[in-house]
């Protein structure tokens, strides 16, 4: 198990006014949160003050994140890969288009986003909680989750941990928000709209010990 930073340039180049998405007069917190929560529209390609604000395919954004875990995992043709939380399938798109012969899955509980996930990896995707994870033991070789975990409640998140690490056999690699001081975790507070498990980086690793995650790992920062 090792930090490893994949996310952090694409999180960074983000500017966010912290104080105006919590105090929006339309789009108040509350509001955002509970529109965000039902993972339809609103979430995905909704005003950007609830959430995304368009949440599109952009060719090449999320590619170097592709290679990155490409080159670090030693993926290969004919490895299965498994996306939990996958969304629209955007990043399973860029790593299918790095390396073709990979066999790429992903699952998502946003039936809107499966039914505007990108066309080259759509047939791949299914609807579900990771918490349960529809396949067999070892089935994959590599696992990842990308900024989805820490939007369960914590019994699901202890179910999800172990669910990563039962059905990946090979590399495995989650990231999830966190804070290290008041600051980034009133940052946090204000800017989320779909988290539900806030924690420290200690309190994330004291999480994979007690569940056995064996992966690496992540945390995104709001500073």
């Amino acid at each position: 198990m090792a930090y490893i930073d994949f996310l952090s340039p694409l999180h960074k180049a983000t500017k966010r006014d912290y104080l105006a998405r919590v105090n929006d007069p339309e789009y108040p917190k509350a509001k955002a949160a509970a529109l965000a929560k039902k993972w339809d529209f609103d979430y995905w390609d909704g005003d950007r003050r609830i959430c995304y604000g368009g949440y599109r395919y952009m060719p090449g954004r999320w590619e170097p994140v592709a290679r990155a875990m490409i080159e670090h995992y030693g993926l290969k043709a004919g490895d299965k890969i498994l996306d939990i939380g996958c969304g629209k399938g955007f990043q399973l798109a860029e790593l299918k288009n790095a390396e073709p012969g990979l066999e790429v899955y992903g699952l998502d509980i946003s039936s809107y986003a499966l039914e505007h996930a990108h066309e080259s990896v759509a047939a791949n995707l299914r609807q579900g909680t990771a918490a349960e994870l529809p396949w067999p033991d070892n089935y994959f070789d590599f696992v990842f989750s990308i900024t989805t975990l820490h939007n369960l409640h914590c019994y699901d998140l202890d179910k999800a941990l172990r669910e990563m690490e039962r059905v990946g056999k090979g590399g495995k690699y989650l990231c999830v928000e966190s804070y290290r001081n008041e600051e980034e975790k009133a940052n946090l507070l204000y800017w989320q709209v779909t988290c539900e498990s806030f924690y420290t980086p200690d309190e994330w690793l004291w999480w994979f010990r007690t569940t056995g995650y064996t992966g690496d790992y992540s945390f995104i920062y709001f500073e």
